[in-house]
């Protein structure tokens, strides 16, 4: 859920005045989002498709901060850390799939200029809130198996607060720059979006500006954004994994691998999808490939991430099943 920068060619100087000459001088009030205009037939199927994913991924994500949110016992940095990652799950679902659903069931499906920066804005602020929870959710391990005696210090609560204060805010700042400086740019003359919504390049490329300079900012800004949660994360990993290897008892090392099995798989996936989505030469694919490339970010990551942390996590288990069984004997008494 990287959708910062594709690699795509850098717009100069000279060519977006060429294109910005064949254009008139009245600005977009609208967007237009083709979607899979192309192949109408399809488009039903996948509308139930993503409506089915949409709302299993809403209730999976739900349950995890419910359940964390009821039970006591789950008041630690670990499971807090999980139920901020499930808000920003659902959220960037509901930033982007409503409007997918709209784009594959109307033939020509617009959406307002505010519409769309708004979209982009928490397209930008979830994504990269996520990077830097990933990064927190390592650190927290890393601090849980290498010191745990020292861990009620080091991850206290003050410090798990500002942890989280950290990454909201970092996502914050990332989608103000970004979406406020991307529609600065005037917009003129072709309005169509070829996409299933408004992400920073397809958007970026009706621009009848030179966005050189943005383009150098978003691919340095990806980097530092992508990078620094990934590079603390492996250093987290490398130090556990010999803290691991160091354990005594092979009944310690199981339970220290079983922790930290649903955040690897977690961790791994969303690295894993946005690498093929964004770090692949775009000149290589067709613009249909490329939307679908951009759905295994947008609806995988969500989807998956529950599943991961309820069935691979005894605790999260045993806490739904509680919830459950306090539910049906409500309803039974």
């Amino acid at each position: 859920k990287t959708p910062f920068l594709y690699f795509m060619p850098l717009k100069t100087a000279q060519g977006s005045i060429i294109a910005s000459r064949g254009q008139n001088d009245s600005s977009v009030a609208e967007f237009i989002l083709l979607g899979f205009s192309a192949f109408p037939e399809l488009q039903g199927q996948m509308f139930g498709a993503f409506l089915v994913i949409y709302l299993v991924t809403l209730v999976g994500n739900a349950t995890i901060v419910t359940v964390i949110l009821l039970d006591q016992s789950l008041h630690i940095p670990m499971y807090l850390f999980l139920q901020n990652l499930s808000v920003v799950e659902m959220s960037f679902s509901a930033a982007i799939t409503p409007e997918m659903l709209v784009v594959l069931t109307t033939e020509k499906a617009t959406i307002s200029f505010g519409g769309c920066f708004a979209q982009m804005y928490f397209i930008l602020l979830f994504g990269g809130t996520e990077c830097f929870l990933l990064g927190a959710m390592a650190y927290d391990r890393f601090a849980a198996i290498c010191h745990p005696l020292s861990y009620p210090v080091i991850m206290s609560k003050r410090v798990f607060v500002k942890l989280v204060m950290f990454s909201w805010v970092s996502g914050i700042m990332v989608a103000t720059v970004q979406t406020t400086w991307v529609f600065s740019f005037p917009y003129c003359g072709h309005k169509e979006i070829n996409h299933l919504f408004c992400e920073t390049p397809p958007v970026l490329e009706l621009a009848c500006a030179d966005t050189f300079l943005f383009e150098v900012y978003a691919f340095t800004g990806t980097i530092l954004i992508v990078m620094v949660p990934f590079l603390l994360i492996l250093l987290s990993y490398t130090r556990i994994l010999f803290a691991i290897l160091r354990m005594p008892s092979t009944t310690g090392r199981q339970k220290a691998l079983s922790t930290c099995a649903s955040h690897l798989t977690s961790v791994t996936l969303f690295y894993g999808t946005a690498s093929i989505t964004y770090l692949q030469p775009k000149s290589r694919y067709s613009p249909d490939t490329k939307k679908l490339m951009s759905l295994a970010y947008t609806l995988l990551t969500p989807l998956l991430n529950p599943l991961i942390y309820s069935l691979r996590n005894k605790e999260m288990k045993r806490a739904v099943l509680k919830l459950w069984q306090r539910k049906v004997a409500l309803h039974t008494g």
